[in-house]
């Protein structure tokens, strides 16, 4: 792991394959472990360099005031577009998971020069907030199930990762894997006036690991003005993948941008929900590496 400056801020971020290949830049969602490690790795192994990145207020990233972050979508777009140019001179293939995908999206508009391809990964043509009416929300009776527990004691690994794991279960992830990655997540996250590039010995701020391991801080964004109506404007090779039994961003979200983004493909997980199931990632890394 490694810290790149870009715009004016410090970026985690990791790298996989041999740096001259062609690069594919995953954006965290917020973290950089959104991007499973076993699937950067067969995705280097198909002859790419893949860079995994946190997002600001994120794992080993600049933080901020995670109330009232100083910054728009569109900024983390700008990220992208330049963390792209400083790790290779030509255009890079960019992919986005959950949250990330949004960003992804809004980059993939803003800077077409940066990008040769994109990968969209369970996410939706919209911001967070309330959903256009053909698009289908959240799930009711899972977020119910979600978002009535107890919250953890966030200073306190092993709370954590029990919640995280419960959470993977709602939602028809694997629990222990979502442990795992929770643990992973815990042990990085920095608090929100530590030194940058640093990890505190006690990681301590409440607030700073409830915003890495559900990206509470994106939620706050500013995340106008819409985009949805811009990506017929598209002009890169697209990937759009979604698990057939999201509950988070229902299956829908993924066929309105494969409709609405011209010449995309769709590739459904049958049996994923939000996270991309082990047995999937050899599809997943050739759908990836055919872009």
């Amino acid at each position: 792991m490694d810290i790149c400056d870009v715009n004016g801020v410090s970026l985690g971020v990791d790298e996989f394959g041999e740096t001259d290949a062609l690069l594919v830049l995953c954006l965290g969602a917020p973290t950089m472990l959104s991007w499973p490690d076993a699937l950067c790795e067969q995705l280097a192994e198909q002859g790419r360099h893949v860079v995994c990145c946190d997002l600001r207020d994120a794992g080993a990233s600049s933080h901020g005031d995670l109330e009232s972050p100083d910054y728009t979508l569109r900024d983390l777009a700008a990220d992208a577009a330049e963390l792209a140019r400083t790790f290779d001179g030509r255009p890079a293939h960019l992919a986005g998971i959950g949250i990330s995908g949004m960003v992804a999206q809004v980059a993939a508009l803003d800077h077409p020069e940066a990008f040769s391809a994109l990968t969209l990964i369970g996410t939706r043509p919209v911001a967070p907030g309330p959903v256009d009416d053909d698009l289908p929300d959240h799930d009711e009776a899972t977020m119910g199930s979600l978002f009535s527990r107890p919250q953890p004691d966030w200073t306190d690994v092993d709370s954590v990762t029990d919640y995280m794991a419960e959470g993977a279960r709602i939602l028809g992830d694997d629990p222990e894997e979502a442990r795992a990655v929770a643990a992973r997540i815990w042990a990085r996250t920095q608090s929100s006036d530590s030194e940058q590039g640093s990890v505190p010995t006690q990681n301590s701020d409440p607030e700073a690991h409830l915003a890495d391991q559900l990206g509470m801080v994106f939620s706050r964004l500013d995340c106008q003005p819409r985009w949805r109506e811009r990506l017929p404007q598209l002009r890169v090779p697209t990937l759009v993948m979604h698990g057939r039994r999201d509950p988070f961003f229902p299956v829908g979200n993924g066929e309105a941008l494969a409709r609405e983004i011209p010449g995309a493909r769709l590739l459904t997980l049958e049996e994923a929900s939000t996270a991309v199931p082990v047995a999937d990632f050899p599809e997943v890394v050739r759908a990836m590496a055919s872009l």
